[in-house]
């Protein structure tokens, strides 16, 4: 259910904002996001499985704010994050 190590640096090496990145709040979003994925497609499988809907709705939550924090810091930098990830149409 959790990421891979593989598809982890994937998404780092992807939305690192510098080489030694690990945590920016950019990074943050696309690892959510990864993971939110794949608990959807779980919860769509096991749809009585509401342990994991409830950590589905806390990473939504985490994710949310994080998402509002770019907002406020740099419009232009959440314009072009949620156009990458392909959320909030």
């Amino acid at each position: 259910m959790a990421l891979t190590q593989q598809r982890k640096q994937e998404l780092m090496t992807e939305y690192q904002a510098h080489e030694t990145d690990t945590g920016s709040a950019d990074l943050q979003v696309a690892l959510l996001t990864e993971r939110i994925n794949q608990l959807n497609s779980h919860l769509q499988a096991n749809p009585k499985d509401h342990a994991s809907r409830r950590g589905l709705l806390k990473m939504i939550g985490r994710r949310k704010s994080l998402l509002a924090y770019i907002q406020n810091k740099d419009f232009n930098r959440y314009q072009t994050l949620i156009s990458r990830l392909g959320i909030r149409r």
